[in-house]
């Protein structure tokens, strides 16, 4: 078995190496990924200039691209064989709720589930020092259940996992997707030339604590997985649409 491990988090992040470390027992396991921090990049592609591509040790390949293009070359002739699966993380941080759809992790496993394949994103909660050993090796046992059971065309899984040892880990819950009330707000400084700039900044979120979802899930101790659907047409909504009879 061929596997694609990909990030956002840039080449240097030291969860892939230890993903590939508990994976390479499985097959063959090629790291391609951003060459720099690319979080919150989502399904962007680079279409308006030439990547470039290096190779600094057998079998990984640091890419001036997104995590969507990671995959994609990845899929159309980078590597000598075209992956089997697709790992994307261990991110540094959580990727719950409405976050999913900002996620440059959480595309790269969408861009490989468009690709035919099955992935699997997944990301670590925490905000101070990170110890991924953990993460890892749940990815590696998800891996194995995965390659198992199989996964519906178009599927992925989302995994976040609580920040503890894994000694205190309650367990795994099958979770939806959370919400969390945004409190953004646009900054405005003046740099010491006297140009305006700008930082998209706020708060820290607040997340509803809604049964069944995956911040509640995490919040309580339990690795959160999430199955996501990339058909994003609201059925219910579409036999309403129907009834308007719409006119040209």
């Amino acid at each position: 078995m061929n596997i694609l491990v990909t990030n956002d988090d840039g080449i240097t992040a030291p969860a892939l190496y230890g993903l590939r470390e508990s994976l390479k027992e499985l097959g063959r396991v090629f790291i391609v990924a951003p060459d720099r921090d690319q979080s919150a990049t989502s399904h962007s592609l680079t279409l308006n200039r030439p990547m470039r591509i290096d190779r600094p040790e057998p079998d990984v390949y640091a890419i001036d691209g997104t995590p969507t293009d990671c995959v994609l070359v990845s899929t159309h002739g980078l590597l000598p064989f075209k992956p089997d699966l697709v790992v994307s993380g261990v991110n540094r941080g959580p990727n719950m709720g409405d976050d999913v759809f900002y996620s440059g992790t959480v595309a790269a496993a969408i861009e490989g589930a468009f690709q035919g394949l099955p992935a699997l994103a997944i990301s670590l909660v925490v905000s101070g020092v990170a110890d991924f050993t953990y993460a890892c090796a749940f990815a590696r046992s998800l891996v194995d259940t995965m390659v198992e059971r199989g996964l519906p065309p178009k599927s992925v899984l989302n995994v976040n996992v609580p920040n503890r040892p894994a000694a205190e880990i309650k367990g795994v819950k099958v979770t939806k997707l959370g919400m969390r009330v945004y409190e953004d707000s646009l900054i405005e400084r003046v740099d010491p030339r006297g140009r305006n700039y700008y930082w998209i900044g706020g708060d820290a979120p607040i997340w509803q604590p809604e049964p069944g979802s995956d911040f509640l899930a995490v919040d309580e101790g339990y690795v959160s997985v999430t199955p996501l659907h990339l058909d994003l047409t609201d059925n219910a909504l579409r036999t309403r649409l129907e009834e308007w009879r719409l006119k040209p």
